[in-house]
């Protein structure tokens, strides 16, 4: 079996782990957006110890070639963090890594407990954030965080996008990740009984696609897209797409009278009243019409591919491109992202110089690290991953196209925004407002409204 056969065969293998563990959107199923996964059955490999109810997890450690870690998914960020740590060993003997498996949530509890403490010396050396809880935390305890600005990491060799969810003030404090660069996945064989390739869905607006999709549901009786009903994945893609936010750049919420929240909402409407956006009620039923041909694309965070994968009886039958662009509002663009995590080091760190050492020459700086995790289906932010002949081959089951290559551009390309730590207080309560529009026909003004309302409470406003 040639090497690329053997890279498509690994990731199919672990797609259907990964699909729900890596770095989805809202699921329903256990999974929250950004990266979270639902508490995985089985333990780590050898060298990861699974915190318990007690909470049982391994804290720095004085030995000075051993760094602690929390992070969550055996098959996914533990298994990073492990082969990052292999990978490192050969050029510094003796060094390892012992790995706690913690959910997302949970680590952010412990970080609110140990501060709420006043004791930080529970902490791991390095710990994995959610990107969209990254400046909630930056911003409520800073102590927590070792300041990477100026640590030798190259932050210009990232995506500026993934960057900004771990920067504050201008300072760095985040070691990106996964990838969560949005894509638009489209049945070809589907498009094709439309009269459509998928190069007629590449480049184009929101207003072309939405006319486009009709033809395609006339044509074949499948919408174009599926969303589960009350996410907000599609329309914070969207918002993100022209560079903006459910905040002000001084942190005020801005919801109502926002230019591209407004638009982004009247096309998810449109389109489920048209019937080419099928709305569904958990996150099963999404992979499902995913999965059984009932709709004829997905646009989501690249993490998605997974689950398209895992139906392998459709290899060669999906493509990917980039999104539509909202013309007419902010700065326009194909490419948004959704989901992903990033690296911190902490302030209990006793040896910061070889944690910072160690996400630099691995998660910042090595090839064949990003090579490897492919067959996890983890894609890289950083950009010169997406130069190596791994990265480049074609793929057959998305028509032999080099779409890894292609995500890490897209990732490039795609605008930054304002998050900051009411993130999911704006997507939750923009999801409420959503749900409304669709389901009880609320307008769209007045669920906008409520949804601003609900958020300027919260922020205590």
């Amino acid at each position: 079996m040639c090497y690329e056969k053997k890279i498509v065969a690994a990731m199919l293998a672990s797609m259907m782990v990964v699909s729900l563990a890596a770095c989805g959107g809202d699921s329903g199923s256990g999974t929250t957006d950004g990266g979270d996964t639902k508490k995985e059955e089985t333990t780590g490999t050898d060298d990861t110890k699974k915190d318990d109810a007690a909470g049982d997890a391994v804290a720095a450690t004085d030995d000075d070639n051993t760094l602690t870690v929390w992070c969550w998914d055996p098959n996914f960020n533990i298994y990073a963090i492990n082969k990052a740590a292999e990978i490192y060993a050969k050029d510094h003997d003796g060094f390892n890594v012992k790995v706690t498996e913690i959910q997302s949530d949970d680590i952010e509890t412990k970080l609110t407990t140990a501060m709420s403490a006043g004791d930080l010396s529970t902490l791991p050396d390095i710990f994995l954030m959610q990107d969209n809880s990254f400046q909630k935390y930056a911003t409520n305890y800073p102590d927590i965080f070792v300041d990477l600005t100026d640590k030798g990491i190259d932050f210009t060799e990232f995506s500026e996008a993934k960057v900004a969810y771990s920067t504050l003030d201008g300072k760095n404090y985040g070691v990106p990740f996964d990838n969560g660069a949005a894509i638009g996945a489209y049945r070809t064989d589907l498009l094709e009984q439309a009269g459509y390739t998928v190069a007629d869905f590449t480049d184009i607006t929101w207003d072309d696609f939405m006319e486009k999709a009709k033809v395609v549901k006339e044509k074949t009786g499948q919408p174009l897209l599926t969303q589960q009903a009350g996410s907000t994945d599609i329309i914070m893609m969207m918002i993100q797409s022209v560079g903006a936010s459910c905040f002000t750049e001084d942190g005020k919420a801005n919801i109502v009278d926002n230019e591209a929240v407004k638009k982004a909402v009247e096309i998810y409407s449109q389109m489920v009243k048209d019937g080419t956006l099928v709305e569904v009620t958990d996150w099963d039923q999404y992979v499902a019409s995913i999965n059984n041909g009932t709709v004829a694309g997905v646009i989501n965070g690249c993490w998605i591919m997974a689950t398209i994968t895992a139906q392998e009886d459709q290899s060669g039958k999906w493509a990917i491109t980039n999104l539509p662009k909202m013309e007419g509002v902010g700065d326009a663009s194909n490419y948004s992202n959704n989901g992903g995590s990033s690296w911190a080091v902490t302030s209990n760190c006793k040896k910061p110089d070889l944690a910072v050492d160690f996400l630099k020459s691995t998660f910042g700086g090595s090839t064949e690290f990003y090579d490897d995790l492919i067959s996890k289906g983890a894609l890289a932010t950083w950009a010169p991953a997406g130069e190596s002949d791994v990265y480049n081959q074609e793929v057959p089951f998305f028509g032999n196209d080099k779409v890894y290559a292609k995500i890490v551009d897209f990732a490039t390309k795609t605008p930054s925004n304002v998050t900051g730590p009411f993130y999911y207080d704006a997507r939750d309560a923009i999801g409420v407002a959503l749900s409304q529009i669709t389901q009880q026909g609320t307008d769209i003004g007045t669920a906008l409204q409520e949804a601003q309302d609900t958020v300027d409470f919260t922020m205590g406003g």
